[in-house]
């Protein structure tokens, strides 16, 4: 009998799908909702997993939609909603894209819907309740990635790129990717402060980095010898030991203990690569620039900075 809840964004396919299935072969006392921007392929997803999974329509890149389903989340029937996995992310390397509500379409799909769905969702969860933001080393410059370093101004300037910065082409693109990576590991450290010391000590807030997973659709973006590269060079190395290169189904079994393992009951404010918890880049503990981002992003999403 399930008695718990755990909504995956991003499920229909990759790390989101993989760690559904191993939280549900890990764990039955689970129920795993996945979520995908097509509502066929996310039920039939969902059926696929078996009957402890449920598949619900979300798109990410319009804020309202965010705001809707997170406000009937809890009328689904659902077992209580322990933990939230914010793994659903895009990276756009072919130009500028603005969402329906007006951001740079990366920063609003990887950082900004994200920190809304956990916001309205909030008071819904049951304790002990797990909130984890997959992350990327791609977001520390020290990682020798291949990416381009992230670059954080400010959070208005990331919503709104200037003209300078509209091409959103190649370089500039890979990197609003990256700098929407350090945002997720910034959102992940400020969440828990601000649940530590707020009306919800008992859940906690954590960030992942699953490693590079080529061929998985977060490359599908590319073209040329890059898209090829992506889709039949970079799986083969999976298997060198010692790279941060990893499948899916790998990756997925370090996310899940993260929902699951007791052990990590009250462990909070962490970054965590795979199964190891690691330091993450000098710019993720900038007090400074989470502020900002925390600031700035919950008054873009219409949230107040203080939880309640």
């Amino acid at each position: 009998m399930t008695a718990r809840t755990v909504l995956i964004t991003g499920g229909t396919g990759s790390l989101g799908y993989r760690t559904a299935e191993a939280i549900l072969r890990a764990d039955r006392g689970w129920c795993v909702v996945i979520t995908g921007r097509n509502a066929t392929t996310v039920e039939d997803t969902a059926r696929r997993l078996g009957s402890d999974a449920s598949g619900l329509q979300l798109d990410l890149a319009s804020l309202d939609t965010v705001r809707g389903f997170a406000d009937k989340f809890s009328t689904n029937g659902l077992p209580p909603l322990h933990a939230i996995v914010c793994n659903a992310g895009i990276q756009i390397v072919s130009g500028t894209r603005s969402t329906v509500d007006g951001f740079e379409e990366t920063f609003a799909v990887n950082h900004l819907a994200h920190l809304l769905l956990v916001r309205r969702l909030l008071p819904q969860m049951a304790t002990p309740g797990r909130v984890v933001f997959v992350a990327s080393d791609t977001h520390d410059p020290t990682k020798p990635t291949g990416m381009p370093a992230p670059e954080y101004t400010t959070a208005a300037d990331l919503a709104h790129p200037t003209a300078t910065d509209t091409e959103g082409t190649g370089p500039s693109g890979r990197r609003r990717y990256t700098t929407s990576k350090l945002c997720n590991v910034l959102t992940a450290y400020e969440l828990a402060r601000q649940l530590d010391t707020g009306p919800y000590p008992a859940i906690t807030s954590n960030a992942f980095d699953p490693g590079l997973m080529p061929g998985t659709g977060l490359g599908r973006d590319y073209r040329g010898i890059q898209g090829w590269a992506w889709r039949n060079l970079l799986p083969s190395l999976t298997v060198v030991p010692g790279l941060n290169i990893h499948t899916p189904r790998r990756s997925a079994t370090a996310l899940a203990r993260l929902i699951l393992d007791p052990e990590l009951e009250g462990i909070t404010g962490r970054y965590f690569s795979g199964r190891r918890r690691i330091a993450s880049s000098a710019d993720s503990y900038d007090r400074k620039k989470a502020t900002d981002l925390w600031t700035t992003s919950n008054k873009l999403v219409g949230q107040s900075a203080t939880l309640a």
